[in-house]
């Protein structure tokens, strides 16, 4: 069974760059309805590999393989999604024990072709989702194995490369792949974080095939994460980060990097970002709601003025306590001023 959405890639660019995570549901009851009234067009999601494929298809690129088992909560949101004319992108991510050596989902496949052909099986699930993410914060040891953590500034050594070269390796691979189901599939690639094992400068300078060139993407994704006000005349992050106030420095990077004569500019795919308003278990700051509030004016004033930003997306809706304080609505349903910044934004 598949499920249509009807958005081209252009159209949902076109509407606007607001972009929110799921869930799709909060107490059994759905989210849209809010998520319409911030005005967003693009709902994100997870497609987690290891656990749709817990065992080993047989007939891995097509979706109706009986090993697989697809999460109802996105095919429900992709459904929604259509209801409410938004557009949908999807995350692959983790890697089954059978695909990975029997090890746990953080670590890649050393065979970029298995993630290939599950993206086949995904797009054929879903022909009309035409964001697709390949993994999430790879530059991240938690988050993507092998990979050996780098000091900033420094060439990265054989060891180092490994996460990257491999990383690239499984991203091009996936782009053949969603390409050859649907040309109008649009592949975001890097999805790195501000401050991670292996800085964003270093991966996307070592994002490299085995003969030297860049993956394959459309559109580079990045998680903007940032404890300054976002001013794109504030001097370069410290530690070889790269946070919102570095986009002007990432898209000279990327384009210098991962440009290629067929897309020598590729757009930003900006995929998380949130400001907590109370200490929480994800970050080590909190601003007070009425900052909170004024850097997501900026933020998207910023991602609306610049035309090499794609998308803007935000994580969290509710606070979830103690795990996440950066939601625009409190745990008990009260809204924040970011709320409504976001909404007018």
């Amino acid at each position: 069974m598949t499920f249509g959405l009807g958005l081209s890639p252009a159209c949902v660019s076109a509407d606007g760059v607001k972009a929110m995570w799921g869930p799709y549901l909060r107490n059994g009851v759905s989210l849209f309805p809010a998520y319409r009234e911030l005005g967003v067009t693009i709902y994100q999601d997870d497609l987690r590999w290891n656990e749709i494929a817990p065992h080993r298809p047989r007939h891995p690129r097509s979706p109706s393989d009986p090993a697989y088992r697809w999460p109802t909560e996105v095919t429900n949101a992709v459904r929604e999604a259509q209801q409410y004319h938004m557009g949908v992108a999807l995350q692959i991510i983790y890697s089954p024990h059978w695909a990975n050596g029997n090890k746990p989902p953080q670590w890649a496949t050393f065979n970029p072709q298995s993630y290939a052909n599950f993206a086949i099986a995904a797009s054929r699930r879903y022909p009309s989702v035409h964001l697709w993410m390949i993994w999430g914060e790879p530059d991240r040891s938690h988050n993507f194995r092998p990979l050996t953590p780098a000091r900033p500034y420094i060439p990265l050594n054989a060891r180092q490369r490994i996460a990257p070269h491999l990383y690239s390796r499984i991203l091009d691979a996936a782009y053949a792949a969603l390409k050859s189901v649907n040309p109008a599939n649009l592949v975001i690639g890097g999805m790195t974080d501000t401050a991670a094992s292996i800085s964003p400068e270093q991966w996307i300078e070592n994002m490299r095939l085995p003969n030297g060139t860049p993956p394959r993407l459309d559109l580079y994704g990045h998680n903007p994460f940032n404890i300054r006000a976002p001013d794109l005349s504030n001097p370069p992050s410290g530690f070889g980060q790269i946070d919102f106030s570095d986009l002007g420095r990432l898209t000279e990077l990327v384009d210098s990097n991962l440009g290629r004569p067929q897309n020598p500019h590729p757009r930003l795919f900006l995929s998380e970002w949130t400001v907590p308003t109370r200490a929480d278990g994800e970050f080590n700051f909190h601003v007070e709601q009425r900052v909170q509030a004024a850097w997501i004016t900026d933020g998207l004033n910023i991602a609306r003025a610049d035309p090499s930003i794609y998308a803007l997306g935000w994580i969290h809706l509710y606070d979830e306590l103690p795990q996440a304080a950066g939601g625009l609505i409190e745990a008990d349903g009260r809204k924040k001023l970011g709320y409504f910044a976001w909404k007018d934004g």
